[in-house]
């Protein structure tokens, strides 16, 4: 081969080289979005959501961050979903027994902690929702929570060119409908996992229990556990633990979803991760302090014909046993998660 060959052949790979890079930055600079990996923490089951269907993108997660802390997707633009899921209080509802909605309303529920969806089967409460990614459908449309409707939401967000850009980057094109904001949505809070408090770091050989909480936890393990079980801290089942209606409310939990007597009253066992973040407790708040709930369990159940055969005859605890069990929940607060900086507004 000739030099002078040599030299068109090496000069054709340059132009091609740089023809490629053009290309790339006309697309944006990425030829797609860029993945992100779900980690199973240490210990965890099999998740039930697994992104098979919606793959998790950094450009997803991201456009799922904007839209959760963005008023606009309720009708007067003053709740986001952040606006009843919180950050510091482990993505609940501080303080409030019951959620406030649009015009001064109060919502039948008080709201619980968003974090570890994956493992959850069927979410809220009464389990009325079984798929991850139409979840944001039910608050959103709520006439008492967000109070918009799902097409004005898709306008309001087609004005904003920002939006189109980040549409474009997580799905391809700058086209915004009702699946591709679910989508984004599911890719953030299905991201939202706590798995780092001093109980993980300790099955972890990380740290330990001093003697009090290692007491809490052996107590836990007897009395506790069949409902709340490691390591989610629930079983996800439905239950009822022996608290009477509400007569203001008139909550029937999950018979409102599956029209069964059998069901009355049941409600799902909350996860106990990062309890000491997200009171008040039960699922309408009326509990003001976890001394509170545990005394139910030992001397307040009241028996009716759908209670829970493990709580039916209370569970048995004295003075220092409910002292000893505050100290291990207290090692279910995962400060690392309330602290991400990636979980919080965009800025």
């Amino acid at each position: 081969m000739t030099i002078r060959w040599t030299i068109r052949i090496a000069l054709f790979l340059i132009l091609g080289a740089v023809w490629i890079q053009a290309c790339k930055k006309s697309n944006g600079g990425s030829s797609g979005p860029t993945p992100l990996n779900f980690t199973i923490p240490p210990g965890f089951p099999a998740p039930q959501y697994t992104f098979a269907t919606n793959p998790l993108t950094e450009e997803g997660f991201e456009l799922g961050r904007k839209l959760f802390y963005d008023g606009r997707l309720s009708k007067d633009g003053n709740f986001p979903c952040a606006s009843c899921h919180q950050q510091f209080a482990a993505f609940a509802t501080f303080d409030h027994n019951l959620s406030h909605g649009f015009n001064n309303q109060f919502t039948l529920r008080n709201a619980p902690g968003m974090f570890n969806l994956v493992w959850q089967k069927q979410t809220h409460w009464d389990g009325g929702i079984n798929n991850l990614e139409v979840q944001p459908l039910a608050p959103l449309t709520a006439p008492n929570e967000m109070a918009e409707d799902i097409n004005n939401v898709i306008n309001k967000l087609n004005q904003d060119a920002a939006y189109k850009a980040m549409f474009k980057a997580a799905f391809g094109d700058e086209t915004i409908n009702s699946q591709r904001m679910l989508f984004s949505l599911t890719q953030f809070v299905g991201s939202l996992v706590s798995a780092d408090s001093k109980y993980d770091r300790v099955k972890k050989g990380a740290a330990t229990f001093d003697q009090v909480e290692q007491t809490g936890y052996t107590i836990f393990k007897a009395k506790c556990a069949s409902c709340h079980a490691e390591p989610l801290f629930t079983d996800n089942s439905f239950r009822n633990t022996g608290l009477p209606v509400d007569p203001t409310i008139n909550d029937f939990g999950r018979m409102r979803i599956t029209n069964n007597k059998a069901d009355s009253l049941k409600f799902k066992v909350p996860s106990l991760r990062n309890l000491y973040l997200t009171f008040p407790y039960a699922h309408d708040g009326r509990f003001l302090s976890v001394n509170q709930a545990l005394e139910h369990y030992n001397s307040g159940v009241q028996v009716s014909a759908t209670v829970d055969p493990l709580v039916r005859n209370g569970i048995a605890l004295t003075a220092n046993d409910k002292i000893y069990l505050q100290a291990f929940l207290r090692t279910l607060t995962d400060s690392t998660f309330i602290k991400d900086k990636r979980f919080g507004p965009p800025e």
